[in-house]
């Protein structure tokens, strides 16, 4: 999507039939967050006009100074593959602050980025990034909890009928790219139940407008 247009963005939505949007952004340890809105707001939202309570959020502001101002990266607009029936889209915000949200929030960590990348530049370098997200598959008990009974007992590179997670990683790389994100291979990893998706290199910031 990158290089869309607020129109276009609002085109798409129609097409799409969108009837929620999902502003998302991260507090300073990392968390996802985000507030959800009826398409209807979606105008507004890409002028960066929705505003939040920051004080809320660990580690952001006081109360005195709590109103804060989510600004879409138009280039993140999609459907959340798990969530395409109920029709919802999600946008990354930054974070901005002042009376008129027109100053970049300090502890906004998307903010931090650009400014490490900028300065990473200035210094003749660029940056790439290729993570390999490792995890376990866990059982569930007869009350939908989660146990600590691992899926299988498969170790590194195994495959069916040992490896039962192969279906798992597959579903996941599907809605990995739907989000926009490129995969480079998955496969089991060295304890039972573990597993790693590898994601192809690219810079930080791209990396992140997808995910």
């Amino acid at each position: 999507m990158i290089g869309m247009t607020k129109e276009e963005i609002l085109k798409r939505a129609q097409e799409l039939k969108v009837k929620f949007v999902r502003l998302q952004f991260t507090d300073i340890l990392g968390i996802p967050k985000n507030v959800e809105i009826p398409v209807r707001e979606l105008g507004k939202a890409l002028e960066g006009r929705i505003m939040f309570d920051g004080s809320s959020i660990q580690g952001f502001v006081r109360i005195e100074e709590s109103d804060m101002f989510l600004k879409p990266d138009y280039s993140t607009f999609t459907i959340n593959p798990w969530e395409e029936e109920k029709q919802v889209a999600r946008l990354i915000c930054d974070i901005y602050n002042n009376s008129n949200g027109s100053l970049p929030f300090e502890g906004c960590p998307r903010n931090n980025l650009k400014r490490v990348l900028k300065e990473v530049e200035e210094m003749g370098y660029s940056t790439n990034f290729g993570p390999e997200v490792e995890f376990f598959l866990f059982f569930k008990d007869q009350q939908g909890k989660a146990t600590i009974n691992t899926y299988d007992q498969a170790s590194y590179f195994d495959l069916l009928p040992v490896d039962l997670g192969e279906e798992a990683r597959r579903d996941m790389i599907i809605a990995l790219e739907k989000l926009g994100f490129e995969i480079e291979a998955s496969h089991h990893e060295v304890a039972p139940g573990q597993h790693e998706i590898d994601f192809r290199y690219t810079d930080a910031l791209t990396l992140l407008l997808t995910g």
